[in-house]
């Protein structure tokens, strides 16, 4: 499957701001299943000074700042990417990772090559997972046993998250402590996706915040609206032998060909799509609209193929 890739954001300054410097996390990755075919970033006023590399965890990340008065910023990131689950799976090695249990993969983890040293630093607290509280533990508790499959155990905390949590859009933001989303049970896919991890991590094991998009399909029997998408995010743990398998509690699957992968990182604060700071008085307001879906050359192919 092809998508098209579309994310602005949009902001308006009241009083104008006289300089900003930003990073922005856009990019979609390639790896087995998921290739990047063409990327473009437009940005208005045109950057000062713009700059592109590699972070820490191999994410995409473009460096800019504007050095003039302006009223508004505008970022478009247009993306057309390829997706295939087929080339990202390997059957005969996932069907050997699920029977691992969660006591062999901390034996594993004891290991010093490199694959395991970068899955160990999953297990370290991160900006916004410091700490894990007893409520969480508890919560893990109920799924991670000794002598379960850690495939088994992570796939059930993902229904138990999907189940026993609201999606309540604007009642937590980037700040809310994780007590406060385990305590209220309400949250965005940011918020169930940081449970999940700190709940893994409790059990001393490895997960990591997956950032990027899923394609959304409308109501039967209408029209998909432009822009109306917007960023996901899920989780990610390790599983010795085999590597990292992706789970979404939000929609309560595995991740496959609808969800396209931006960035890997510890939790939100490292991978977010547009960071940065502003020199600026008065109010601003911030829009962003996202949208994604099949290419418009793929789903002719498909029409074509299926009249033959």
């Amino acid at each position: 499957m092809i998508f098209d890739l579309w994310h602005k954001t949009k902001y308006t300054y009241e009083n104008g701001a006289s300089f900003c410097h930003n990073l922005t996390t856009l990019k979609p990755k390639s790896f087995a299943g998921q290739r990047l075919l063409e990327y473009s970033l437009e940005i208005t006023p045109t950057p000062t000074d713009i700059s592109e590399r590699l972070d820490f965890f191999g994410n995409s990340v473009t460096r800019f700042s504007i050095q003039q008065n302006h009223k508004e910023l505008i970022v478009i990131a247009k993306s057309k990417v390829s997706r295939d689950y087929n080339e990202q799976c390997n059957e005969s090695d996932f069907s050997k990772g699920k029977k691992i249990t969660i006591k062999e993969t901390l034996e594993y983890l004891k290991g010093t090559d490199s694959e395991r040293i970068d899955a160990r630093q999953f297990i370290m607290p991160s900006p916004l997972i410091s700490n894990t509280s007893e409520e969480i533990e508890a919560y893990a508790a109920l799924s991670f046993k000794p002598e379960r499959s850690f495939y088994d155990a992570t796939y059930e905390l993902m229904q138990r998250i999907y189940t026993d949590f609201d999606f309540v859009p604007g009642f937590t933001n980037i700040a809310t402590p994780l007590k406060d989303v385990m305590s209220a049970k309400k949250g965005v896919c940011q918020d169930f996706a940081q449970i999940a991890i700190a709940c893994v991590r409790s059990m001393g094991l490895p997960a990591k915040y997956v950032s990027g998009y899923i394609e959304t399909l409308p109501p039967e029997g209408k029209e998909k609206l432009i822009g109306t998408d917007a960023s996901h995010a899920w989780f990610s743990v390790f599983i010795p032998t085999y590597g990292w398998v992706d789970f979404d509690p939000t929609n309560n699957q595995i991740p496959k060909n609808q969800h396209i992968v931006v960035a890997h990182g510890r939790d939100y604060y490292d991978v977010p799509p547009l960071k940065g700071v502003i020199y600026s008085m008065g109010k601003n307001t911030m829009e962003v609209s996202v949208d994604l879906r099949p290419a418009a050359s793929h789903l002719n192919q498909m029409q074509s193929q299926s009249q033959q």
